[in-house]
């Protein structure tokens, strides 16, 4: 009989509740506009503006606040573009960290080539940015900084609180990409001090294709995409109503769960590090040494290389990543690993496991056993001495 697979990469996407496909399915039938003005138009309105206020007030925030997108990388992008040209009068400057989303960093490069100064910091080996570093890096002429609230490779935990304080002292606006949070860390943006948060359903157990930018009421946003009066004028385009519904019931649903799941991913993640570190040597934990996503283990194993182990470990029935799916395919080292060490041994060898609501104690017993085989084999060594530093 075959063996089920495991499904280790929660941190690309997760799966679909249940609850979420029943809220969305009187939408999905239904497919009315929600800017018509007759009754079926003003249901879908209804819909919409509903699951506004259930976002919102989970976030802390006020409904004529949050801004519906296709998900995290246009929500990065429309904060970006947005606040940086919309203040490009005042100044031409932004700052951001080495381990944000491509959607962050490719944002910041588009700026740099129209013309903007972009100071990018770096991090240490735990991914955590110097909040005096990032002080010092303001300037008169800085508009904007935006960086992340949770790594989405390494899991580690940045301190946006603080460094948003800092910014709003120097009359600085701060975004944080909060896309791979909000199932595992309470997000509240006034606690946060944010102008500008985003977030992506299919990071807790929502739809793909729809995801949310909080911006604080008085921020000067440009829209990016024009067309129509949709999203308080701020993002054209028909929204996705079914999405829509979707991305607030699981919203609520992770907002429920999340000191059970929290707890409980981080055990299974223990055991498993616990276990891969006991029988593995040459191994690395990428970020252990900060506060992190208890569902995200990214682990470096000298000697092997990386989309080796993670097609192997396909081919075993086993579902990981080497960095963010959305890179998948290329032949670089994950961006966030190199820029914790300059060692290829570490970044080179660096894949990411991460788990969810339907991850079982036996199932991390069967991922070691299968994972310790692997390497074994990628080593050309046998299991016994795989505690032998290679």
């Amino acid at each position: 009989m075959q063996t089920s697979r495991i499904y280790a990469d929660h941190a690309a996407s997760t799966p679909l509740r249940p609850e979420v496909l029943e809220a969305m399915l009187p939408s999905l039938q239904g497919g009315f506009n929600p800017s018509s003005v007759h009754e079926e138009g003003r249901r879908a309105r209804r819909v919409v503006d509903g699951a506004r206020a259930t976002v919102a007030h989970i976030l802390g925030a006020q409904p004529r606040e949050i801004i519906f997108t296709s998900g995290g990388s246009e929500a990065d992008n429309l904060a970006i573009f947005g606040i940086a040209k919309a203040l490009e009068s005042r100044g031409k400057h932004i700052v951001t960290s080495a381990i944000e989303h491509h959607a962050v960093l490719h944002s910041a490069e588009r700026l740099s080539s129209d013309g903007w100064d972009v100071t990018t910091l770096d991090v240490d080996q735990n991914g955590l940015l110097d909040v005096g570093a990032f002080t010092n890096a303001l300037s008169p002429q800085t508009t904007l900084a935006t960086v992340m609230l949770a790594n989405n490779e390494i899991g580690t935990l940045l301190p946006v609180a603080d460094l948003a304080s800092v910014a709003r002292e120097r009359g600085v606006l701060f975004h944080t990409d909060a896309v791979q949070a909000p199932a595992y860390v309470r997000i509240d943006v006034s606690e946060l001090g944010v102008d500008a948060l985003s977030i992506s359903a299919h990071k807790f157990y929502g739809p793909k294709g729809v995801g949310a930018l909080y911006v604080r009421n008085g921020t000067p946003l440009r829209s990016q995409l024009v067309g129509g009066s949709q999203e308080l004028a701020q993002r054209a385009g028909t929204e996705n109503v079914a999405g829509i519904a979707g991305m607030a019931k699981a919203l609520a649903l992770a907002d429920e769960d999340r000191a059970v799941l929290t707890l409980r991913l981080d055990t299974l993640r223990a055991q498993f590090e616990e276990r891969i570190a006991a029988q593995i040597a040459d191994v690395r934990v990428n970020g252990a040494g900060a506060r992190r996503l208890p569902h995200i283990s990214n682990v470096s194993f000298a000697g092997v290389e990386a989309h080796a182990l993670v097609i192997r470990l396909d081919l075993e029935g086993v579902a990981i990543s080497a960095g963010s799916a959305c890179a998948a395919g290329a032949a670089e080292p994950s961006h966030v690993i190199s820029a914790l060490y300059p060692e290829q041994r570490w970044k080179g060898s660096a894949v990411r496991f991460s788990f969810g609501h339907a991850t079982t104690a036996a199932d991390i017993e069967r991922l070691c056993e299968i994972v310790v085989a692997a390497i074994a084999d990628l080593r050309g060594v046998g299991v016994d001495a795989l505690t032998l530093t290679t």
